[in-house]
């Protein structure tokens, strides 16, 4: 498991920030229509994220990350990945989210990020990233390789290499990777190992990708979550990774 329900970003909220936002359905390509919540400043932005959840989907996480994002002037949209087997109504604490995990696709999925980068190039966004965490990590990675034109993709604690199930991750398509990468690991992270890390950053620097691999040396797996207080400093300097990323491929 990734973040506990109640668990929140640790990322300061900006008292009298001037932001909207609202609960969406959007829809893919394929038909796919699936639950979004999109935040964003009142005034206007050219710059925005797509969020990719860990694998429990669209929960109050990422809704205040979006939040956050917003009100740092960059708009955002979180998206939710079972859309095509639990539909696109708001779910319960106890929803069951594995046996949708596990009939989730790369084609769905990506199906389902061009429709969050569509929905952000509507609403005035030249400059889309992508920023996902453990399952979506890996796919926010993937997601350069997917086609949309994004700006960079941001990833915390992904697998880099090949899925469980033998399915070629980010190191197997670095040479694909049409975006700058920004990888924020976890050193104390009991499946993503130093190995995997050492490979993943040879693989994108054979392929020429533009990136930044940083392990968080003694944090665990999940460990941007406010209520991991010992590893406040370690967020704190991802956060601030982020937004620097963010400007620097502005």
């Amino acid at each position: 498991m990734c973040f506990e329900l109640d668990s929140s970003p640790p990322i300061p909220v900006i008292r009298g920030a001037a932001v909207s936002h609202d609960d969406l359905v959007l829809e893919a390509a394929d038909g796919n229509r699936f639950a979004a919540f999109a935040a964003a400043p009142d005034d206007a932005t050219d710059v925005g994220v797509v969020i990719l959840p860990d694998v429990r989907g669209l929960y109050r996480f990422y809704e205040e990350l979006a939040l956050r994002f917003a009100e740092r002037g960059i708009a955002a949209v979180a998206f939710d990945y079972f859309g095509r087997t639990a539909g696109a109504d708001k779910r319960d604490d106890d929803f069951d989210y594995m046996p949708h995990v596990d009939q989730t696709t790369p084609e769905g999925i990506r199906a389902d990020v061009a429709a969050g980068v569509a929905h952000l190039r509507a609403h005035g966004c030249r400059r889309v990233f992508t920023v996902g965490f453990c399952f979506g990590g890996r796919n926010s990675w993937l997601a350069a390789a997917g086609g949309h034109g994004i700006a960079g993709a941001i990833g915390f604690y992904g697998r880099p290499g090949k899925g469980r199930d033998g399915s070629p991750g980010p190191e197997q398509h670095a040479a694909e990777l049409e975006a700058p990468i920004l990888a924020l690991q976890a050193g104390a992270d009991q499946h993503i190992t130093a190995e995997d890390n050492a490979a993943f950053e040879q693989a994108l620097r054979a392929a020429g990708v533009e990136h930044e691999l940083v392990t968080y040396e003694g944090a665990p797996h999940s460990f941007f979550d406010r209520k991991q207080e010992e590893f406040a400093d370690a967020s704190e300097d991802a956060w601030a990774k982020v937004l620097a990323f963010i400007a620097a491929h502005s």
